[in-house]
């Protein structure tokens, strides 16, 4: 079967945009796709959200992960043959003992970009310059994170040890560039009011970390805000959970009522009781450049929605509607709550976070209604704006 969706470009005003090549049913897997590059976020994986560090699949067990978030390391899980992690398979770098899920997630990171990467015996070392970056970025982007300045070292990485590099500059070039107001905006966004000063000390380690001649255009202060937003504004959040997906597998076995109910009283429960311990950080999570991903626009009205069902960073774009051959296929940037506020809130966080103003068939319907926010609105608006960025980006 031919791919069910193809990139086109729309206008300068909008970029491009995904369409469906075929009619496709609610339900179905439009694709499945691998990122270009991607990257556990930093504190994530300091407070021991245990992933493999190429693909991003969580490596401990259900019963681990749920002791873990929970802070109880009695409890025990029924069912446990229905935990998919495999620990027999697991192997770690033998110079820097970062983690993989298997021998082939260790040999696919070496071949694309850990040879640069790899911190060998300097693992611990805090003058190393890459350790230097990473804690740099650390005390400026505290959770919930939605970014990661690994996920640009990677994207340098993978060029310094490429045989084609122009490949990957091509590769990378496919993601939505901004101009530059737009650049200061997002990068405003993401380090808040301190920026200019945070992101030339970011250049500067960043450069003494990675340097290369032939991507020097990166390192210099317009080279490197233009990285830096471009990851800001297409990095996809990504979340894995052995946890959830041994829910996901409890949910499909066939049971007596009276064991199904009990089941499920005990996964509602468990749920509850690691919100009170752990809040919402439930997932190993970080980020990754999606090509085809990136080219689905916004709409308050999506059609379709991103999910990683695989617990790793295999991303799968499925349809919650009917879709038309020649339909442009939409994700929502916005997440259930704030998709139900009015028109007017909806296009302020879009604005603030994705520089456009929303015109979906939702928001043109409701464009008579009065520009202001009601009150319990106006209540929640402060709370919220750093939650948002981190919408599109956490969404699991």
């Amino acid at each position: 079967a031919g791919a069910a969706a193809e990139a086109r470009f729309i206008s300068s005003a909008k970029g491009k945009g995904l369409f469906a090549t075929r009619n496709i049913r609610k339900g179905e897997t439009v694709f499945v796709e691998r990122p270009v590059v991607s990257s556990q976020f930093l504190w994530n994986a300091l407070y021991n959200y245990r992933a493999c560090d190429h693909c991003l699949r969580a490596l401990e067990t259900a019963e681990e992960n749920a002791q873990r978030l929970l802070g109880k390391s009695s409890l025990v899980l029924p069912h446990p043959e229905q935990c998919s992690i495999r620990k027999e398979l697991h192997q770690q770098c033998p110079r820097c003992q970062v983690t993989y899920c298997s021998a082939e997630c260790r040999q696919a990171a070496l071949e694309q970009y850990h040879q640069v990467l790899c911190l060998g015996p300097s693992r611990d070392d805090p003058t190393h310059p890459l350790n230097k970056l990473q804690e740099a970025w650390r005390n400026m982007h505290y959770p919930p994170e939605t970014s990661s300045i690994m996920l640009m070292a990677r994207m340098v990485a993978t060029i310094k040890q490429a045989k084609d590099k122009e490949w990957w500059i091509k590769a990378f070039s496919q993601f939505c560039s901004k101009t530059a107001n737009e650049e200061e905006e997002i990068v405003h966004k993401l380090l808040g009011d301190k920026f200019k000063g945070q992101l030339e000390l970011l250049r500067l380690l960043f450069t003494e970390a990675l340097y290369d001649e032939y991507l020097s255009r990166w390192f210099t202060p317009e080279g490197f805000r233009s990285l830096f937003a471009l990851v800001g504004t297409n990095g996809q959040g990504i979340g894995t959970s052995s946890l959830s997906q041994w829910v996901h597998a409890c949910d499909a076995l066939d049971l007596p009522v009276l064991q199904r109910e009990e089941l499920d009283a005990f996964i509602d429960q468990l749920y509850k009781d690691i919100e009170k311990e752990s809040g919402e950080f439930l997932n190993c999570e970080g980020s990754g450049l999606y090509v085809l991903q990136s080219c689905c626009n916004h709409s308050c009205i999506p059609n379709a929605e991103t999910s990683f069902p695989e617990n790793n960073f295999l991303l799968h774009l499925t349809a919650l509607e009917d879709i038309e051959a020649g339909e442009e296929i939409c994700i929502s940037y916005l997440d259930c709550c704030q998709r139900e506020r009015s028109r007017h809130s909806r296009n302020k966080i879009l604005r603030e976070n994705y520089l456009f103003t929303c015109s979906c068939p939702k928001c043109l319907a409701q464009a008579d209604d009065a520009d202001v926010t009601s009150d319990e609105e106006e209540e929640g608006e402060g709370e919220t704006d750093d939650a948002e960025l981190e919408d599109e980006m956490t969404d699991v």
